[in-house]
């Protein structure tokens, strides 16, 4: 239960702050929370589903980006929208066919500078054939709004026999994920802190990830996968570890992290693995397709996808990190600001 008296950076993080207040104000406010039998507001999966008379289900998501800045290395505000939106469609095992947004910009904002916002959402949209079918312009007086700020909806049709949840997460299953972690938040960290200016070295990973799925899926035994954007790979294990009621165990060794995000975060004092990733899947397979499926995502160019751990029977909801030297440790739930407008 929220406590606090106002609302905090925090609770907008996407850690244990957001869950608090999603859960008081939202779930627990509300009794119509799904249509029919399909995932609403007790999921909390990363779309909302509607089962259909053919036995296929329409997923639908929507989020807002008030990312800052709103170019930074490696994309900007619009094509972040434009992926995040489309990779929540695509974790639950849908193909995005459809979006709507709605822009707010801040009086005197340069027509130049949302032309290629704009560009940029168009882009990402029309590589993957998805079609943007409305949506809403509003300007906030000068002073009264940061810039930009864009909500998105999507729309997906998730095929009968690859609907997907976080509750499904079997004992024994392997943990893979894409590639490499935390480059998204980074890249918009170092630029909030203004450390690493001059050095483009580390890019945001922002890029959809219908790819990848399209892969799991052909490669089959996914049980569940996830997009570890706010609070990072720390908060998608522990939302599964706690959603499927199992012990999440993954090694240190054997999660890919670029050498320049390890120096930035060691110089800044932050847990890479609470920071974002805006271009990576995190998926839960049987595993005997684990293997069968890290090669087939590294022939298609993923190539730093690896097995990095294994949910098993144990204590319900935690998640523990084997270190390089063999010890473990509890992986918490994030907790605090982490990086305010990472997204």
């Amino acid at each position: 239960m929220v406590r606090v008296q106002k609302i905090t950076l925090a609770h907008g993080a996407g850690g244990r702050e957001t869950s608090e207040i999603i859960e008081s104000f939202f779930v627990r406010k509300f009794r119509i929370k799904k249509v029919s039998s399909g995932f609403g507001l007790d999921e909390l999966e990363d779309s909302s589903t509607i089962p259909l008379p053919d036995g296929n289900y329409l997923a639908i998501t929507v989020d807002s980006y008030t990312v800052n800045p709103i170019f930074f290395p490696g994309g900007n505000i619009g094509k972040l929208a434009a992926t995040g939106t489309l990779n929540d469609l695509a974790v639950m095992g849908a193909k995005p066919i459809a979006t709507m947004d709605s822009v707010v910009v801040e009086e005197g904002f340069e027509i130049k500078l949302l032309d290629e916002i704009v560009s940029s959402m168009r882009e990402i949209l029309e590589k993957y054939g998805v079609a943007l079918i409305g949506g809403d312009f509003k300007v906030m007086p000068k002073g009264q709004l940061d810039k930009i700020v864009i909500t998105m909806a999507g729309l997906g049709i998730i095929p009968k026999d690859r609907l997907i949840s976080d509750y499904n997460i079997k004992p024994g299953d392997k943990i893979v994920i894409t590639g490499t972690i935390g480059e998204h938040g980074a890249a918009i960290l170092t630029a909030q802190s203004g450390i690493g200016v001059e050095d483009q070295s580390i890019l945001s990973d922002c890029a959809p990830i219908i790819e990848a799925m399209e892969t799991a899926f052909e490669i089959g035994g996914i049980h569940a996968a996830k997009d570890p954007t706010r609070g990072g790979l720390a908060m998608a294990l522990n939302e599964w570890a706690k959603k499927s009621k199992l012990t999440i165990i993954v090694k240190e060794e054997n999660i890919p992290l670029r050498e320049n995000v390890k120096a930035y975060c060691e110089m800044l004092g932050v847990d890479p693995l609470t920071l974002a990733s805006e271009g990576r899947a995190l998926i839960a397979v049987s595993p005997e397709k684990a293997e069968e499926l890290v090669d087939a995502l590294r022939s298609k160019g993923y190539r730093d996808a690896a097995i990095i751990g294994e949910a098993k029977k144990g204590k319900e909801g935690y998640v523990l990190l084997e270190t390089i030297t063999g010890g473990l440790r509890v992986i918490e739930t994030p907790v605090g600001e982490i990086v305010p407008r990472i997204c």
